[in-house]
């Protein structure tokens, strides 16, 4: 039986149409209207009103935690995920279903319930609280209580990117390093690093904009103090509950230009793995076809 060979390009008309119209109409309700009114509220006032609520100290206290929560955050789930996931896709090991289940944890836990788990145990009545008290150390309502919730939740996204990358690319071009004289550390260097650079970018920016824009764990575990403890969203919430609408969106906004830089950077990765992989094709295709020649 020959099967006639079909493309969706080929629907009817207004099938079609209608597939595009609900996916913009969509797109205009959940997400390009809540961003003009965002916009349109910050400047409801003028320029001036909106940059005065970004200058104010509180504000810039709540942009620079973010930004060294982001330096501290990330670097940590970068060592994490590159370690784990080329653990993960080189080696066969007992308890690896178990690791990549962990690694997968806080995506299915909510990240309210990871601030109230570090409350539990680093909280002043925690399980370790006491302890760490009695040395001087602070880690709920400060820095390090922040830092522990942002790693937690962005957790898997550098892993998880990682992991099916290497597995696709197979071990040996490891292999035959190791076999010519290799090190460990050169063949991760000079051979797994430089095959996985644009899956790893692609973690990265995963990671960068859940760490901006964690809410809920860094809520629980921040405590809230004003000019000390609050991050770009918790600062968006306080504006927002004393009715500073302006000072509120013009802070929000700062969040939606932070979520822009992401996308293009998260386009020009996806452009160029693409290219990456249609490149790898072609000299793969040539190569088949100069042995079937030689041959």
């Amino acid at each position: 039986m020959i099967y006639a060979r079909t493309k969706i390009s080929a629907d009817p008309v207004l099938i079609r149409l209608a597939m595009i119209g609900i996916s913009v109409t969509f797109l205009s309700l959940f997400l390009v209207l809540p961003i003009a009114m965002v916009l349109a509220q910050a400047f409801e006032k003028g320029i001036m009103p909106a940059v005065r609520a970004l200058m104010e100290s509180d504000t810039l206290s709540a942009i620079r935690l973010t930004l060294l929560v982001w330096a501290l955050a990330v670097p940590l789930n970068l060592v994490f995920g590159v370690l784990a996931s080329w653990a993960l896709a080189k080696f066969d090991f007992v308890g690896k279903n178990a690791l990549i289940t962990l690694i997968d944890l806080p995506i299915a836990v909510s990240p309210v319930i990871s601030g109230m788990i570090f409350v539990l145990l680093y909280g002043a009545h925690g399980l370790f609280g006491p302890w760490i008290a009695e040395r001087g150390f602070k880690i709920i309502f400060a820095l390090p209580g922040i830092v522990l919730a942002t790693v937690f939740v962005t957790l898997p996204y550098i892993a998880r990117e990682l992991i099916p990358v290497m597995q696709a690319q197979g071990t040996e071009e490891e292999e035959a390093a190791m076999t010519l004289g290799a090190c460990g550390w050169q063949t991760f260097r000079k051979v797994t690093l430089p095959n996985v650079r644009w899956g790893l970018l692609y973690g990265l920016i995963l990671c960068t904009a859940r760490t901006i824009g964690e809410f809920g764990a860094v809520s629980v575990v921040s405590g809230h103090v004003r000019g000390q403890t609050n991050t770009i969203p918790l600062q968006v919430e306080i504006l927002y509950n004393e009715y500073n609408f302006t000072g509120a969106f013009a802070v929000a906004s700062v969040l939606l230009v932070l979520a822009a830089i992401t996308l293009c950077a998260k386009s020009f990765v996806e452009r160029k793995s693409a290219e990456q992989e249609r490149t790898e094709v072609y000299a793969s295709a040539e190569e088949g076809i100069r042995l079937a020649y030689e041959h």
